[in-house]
């Protein structure tokens, strides 16, 4: 299990620190609250990130590529970031809580419907989040997205070890140790981050920017978050068979996320299309910046509004 937190861990977003947000705003819950942050004004987009167990931040930059004509809201997910709990255990950390979460955001900020937006993680959580709240969504983009199901736990971690090279690997299996042995410095996190980080990227001088993002992850909150996926047996695929909405596949030719994740979501979400952008792994926005927000706004442009 720690070894599948751990790959998974990683399936993140890194960007830029955090860049003017134009309003910042809090929602209670039943165990803690909801930090939530939004920029631009027009239809309403909420960006969904990866982890588990990351903050928003790393999403500023996507915002803000984003918001010309359109409000983009991002969040903190339970337990990570501004987003407190008054504890943190397997009873408040659940994937039913977090799709509730969004719900509650949604009704929070009087949005009718929306534009959901998953990145790695955040596409396993905006596809449960579209099988419980189907009503609540125009529209789902599927940006490198960790699944559909479980498939993708059997892959990953081969897939992973492939994109490294030996001096790496070596890297990495010894900074994993010494952390495994009590060492939660920085420092270790850091070089630990920077030995993996190579293996989602194409475009290798965005190393340290990937690195430093990874070393902000809440590791008790990833988890907790897997635990509750095995315990689930995650799987939206019958839930969302009937689901008509339109929905946007993109990722990388060179991703992480090998592409028989993302045809397995086009198979059963029947009003999806599929984009693969060339020269480019699990960043899109950092690596082929033009045609992966092209794609995307074409996309929301696309979508018929509510």
């Amino acid at each position: 299990m720690k070894n599948l937190q751990l790959l998974f861990f990683f399936l993140i977003l890194s960007s830029s620190t955090l860049l003017f947000p134009q309003q910042n705003g809090f929602i209670k819950t039943d165990d803690g609250v909801i930090q939530y942050i939004t920029y631009g004004s027009g239809y309403p987009i909420l960006i969904i990130n990866g982890g588990p167990g990351m903050n928003c931040e790393g999403f500023a930059s996507l915002a803000e590529l984003l918001k010309g004509n359109n409000q983009i809201i991002l969040y903190d997910q339970r337990g990570t970031g501004e987003s407190k709990l008054i504890k943190v255990d397997s009873t408040t950390v659940t994937m039913d809580l977090m799709a509730k979460d969004i719900e509650t955001l949604r009704t929070h900020l009087k949005i009718k419907d929306w534009i959901v937006l998953g990145h790695s993680f955040g596409g396993i959580l905006a596809t449960y989040y579209a099988s419980k709240y189907p009503e609540s969504i125009n529209g789902m983009i599927l940006s490198s997205s960790g699944g559909i199901d479980m498939d993708l736990f059997t892959k990953v971690g081969n897939t992973i070890k492939s994109r490294l090279n030996k001096s790496e690997k070596d890297s990495l299996d010894y900074w994993n140790k010494k952390i495994d042995s009590g060492d939660t410095t920085y420092y270790a996190k850091y070089q630990m981050a920077k030995a993996l980080a190579p293996a989602y990227l194409y475009d290798k001088k965005y190393v340290p920017l990937i690195a430093e993002r990874l070393t902000q992850g809440n590791s008790e909150i990833n988890g907790l978050v897997f635990k509750d996926l095995f315990r689930i047996k995650y799987d939206c695929k019958g839930p969302l068979r009937n689901f008509k909405k339109p929905v946007l596949i993109i990722q990388g030719r060179q991703d992480i996320i090998t592409k028989n994740i993302a045809d397995k979501e086009h198979s059963v979400l029947k009003n999806s299309r599929i984009v693969i952008i060339n020269k480019c792994s699990h960043y899109g926005w950092l690596e082929q910046k033009d045609n992966y927000i092209s794609a995307l706004e074409n996309f929301i442009r696309s979508t018929p509004k509510g």
